[in-house]
């Protein structure tokens, strides 16, 4: 079985980080992250910290794909911020509750760890963001060394200032193609041919095993590219905020 994916993201609020709101590109975080959840869903297991503003979109791309959110998406949620839990955690059996601390930051940093320690990680995806992101990332650096640590420096935000820790080997795509579809599936080496799975335990441990030819290719993935040009038109119609804060 894959290593897991771990997601940081978010919208920088202009109030409590003005300075990376300057540099953020909201269109392009929301873009990143859509497009993140369509390479990856029914492919690998998706981590993160719960952010209200992405469990709903991670859902709905779930359902768009026809496979088991249930299965494939794991959140992690302190219960410091318990009076702020989505509606959409009662619903799915695949949350991760962990203890509150003397405060916010004690609380997020146990969260963290346990999120980072409790599984095997291939790669981590940094889109926008604020001194979240930035706190993620090193911890993530320390306890998954082995893991490819991937920000994204077109979404702007805390993302952008990670590209001094990770250079000399950052390549000028994570900072000039805002093709993310293409983008993820390169980088996270994950192949356009493999298919996608409704559950985990439908998948096959052997890669090989899970590509597709020609002339068997499944529905759903035949039309991932349909759902997401779809996707991406109607962002313009949106509010550009799903305000992912991080």
């Amino acid at each position: 079985m894959s290593g897991a994916i771990f997601l940081s993201a978010g919208v920088p609020d202009p109030k409590r980080g003005p300075d990376f709101a300057k540099t953020a590109d909201t269109v392009a975080i929301t873009a990143a992250v859509s497009a993140l959840l369509y390479v990856t869903l029914g492919r690998r297991l998706l981590v993160w910290g719960g952010h209200p503003a992405i469990t709903p979109m991670v859902h709905v791309v779930a359902e768009d794909l026809r496979i088991d959110y249930g299965s494939w998406v794991k959140l992690y949620q302190s219960q410091h911020f318990e009076d702020e839990f989505p509606e959409d955690n009662s619903r799915f059996q695949n949350v991760v509750y962990t203890e509150a601390g003397k405060d916010r930051e004690v609380s997020l940093l146990h969260m963290r760890q346990r999120m980072f320690g409790e599984q095997q990680f291939d790669a981590a995806v940094f889109i926008g963001g604020m001194q979240g992101i930035l706190d993620e990332f090193n911890l993530f650096r320390r306890l998954q060394p082995k893991a490819t640590a991937l920000p994204v420096l077109s979404t702007g935000g805390a993302a952008i200032l990670l590209s001094k820790e990770v250079s000399p080997g950052l390549r000028p795509d994570l900072a000039e193609n805002l093709d993310y579809v293409a983008l993820f599936h390169r980088h996270l080496n994950i192949s356009v041919r493999e298919q996608r799975y409704a559950r985990r335990d439908d998948q096959p441990i052997d890669l090989a095993s899970r590509m597709w030819n020609n002339e068997d290719q499944p529905e759903s993935i035949a039309a991932e590219g349909e759902l997401f040009a779809e996707d991406d038109e109607n962002s313009n119609d949106r509010e550009p905020g799903a305000e992912l804060e991080n």
